[in-house]
């Protein structure tokens, strides 16, 4: 029993890092019919950033912001430099602390509250946000929304760069947990692309349940396997998805 709760904070609190970086990893697929690999690079770069702020100013919530808005700035000078090109084209081409007296790091907890809130932060944005209405229509008909007066390109823009900070916001999280190494973001970037076809491309409901999903069953393979081993059930979920749901677990069926 202990080890079950143990794992299911563990997937519960990777689950929350994980939609994370699938939360903007979504958005560039299902606007930009982007799929885009350097996700996890720019996960990394983003808790590199937060670790050195941290090192000088000593502000672990000042590392969060500006890690944030650095990376963004990078992922907006990527998408005009080099992704614009990539639009429209083929996918193929862009290849609780303690409980029954169990000890669990109150850190991750928090972490896993505070992606909460940034995920809830970004769902309110898309929502009610003026922007988020203009990212949510040129989803839907980005024709159209070019007709209305939408400036599409810039929505792209905005749209990979807020992809881009939360993906930097997650290194920032996840860094404490496992370190921060150049290859962090490679794990990250097959598992948000499982998760994002799992949940639905272009979904971001689906993607936070899906990353959640995934996590939790990780976890509790990990119970019987080892971790490494643990990993293949994601794998599973993707091939069953592609074969039974390709559309995602979580879209609602079509009536």
């Amino acid at each position: 029993m202990d080890q079950i709760i143990i794992q299911t904070l563990h997937g519960l609190v990777n689950g929350m890092v994980l939609a994370m970086v699938a939360s903007g990893l979504t958005l560039i697929f299902g606007i930009m019919d982007i799929v885009n690999f350097a996700h996890g690079d720019l996960l990394m770069l983003g808790a590199f950033v937060g670790a050195s702020v941290v090192g000088v100013t000593g502000n672990y919530w000042l590392a969060l912001v500006v890690a944030a808005i650095v990376i963004a700035m990078l992922g907006a000078l990527l998408q005009i430099t080099t992704l614009r090109p990539l639009i429209g084209r083929d996918p193929l081409t862009t290849i609780l602390a303690t409980f029954f007296h169990l000890q669990y790091p109150w850190y991750r907890v928090a972490t896993a509250v505070l992606a909460g809130l940034i995920i809830g932060g970004l769902w309110l944005f898309l929502k009610y946000g003026k922007y988020g209405i203009w990212i949510r229509a040129t989803t839907q008909d980005r024709v159209m929304a070019q007709a209305m007066g939408i400036p599409v390109p810039l929505v792209y823009t905005a749209v990979f760069a807020i992809g881009s900070a939360m993906a930097a916001a997650s290194g920032v999280l996840f860094g404490p947990f496992a370190g921060v190494t150049q290859t962090m973001g490679f794990d990250f970037t097959l598992r948000a692309f499982i998760v994002v076809v799992v949940g639905g491309m272009g979904n971001l409901g689906g993607s936070i349940l899906a990353s959640i999903f995934v996590s939790l069953l990780e976890s509790y393979a990990s119970i019987v396997v080892s971790p490494a081993q643990a990993v293949i059930v994601s794998f599973v979920v993707l091939v069953m998805t592609m074969l039974f749901r390709p559309t995602g677990l979580f879209v609602p069926t079509p009536k």
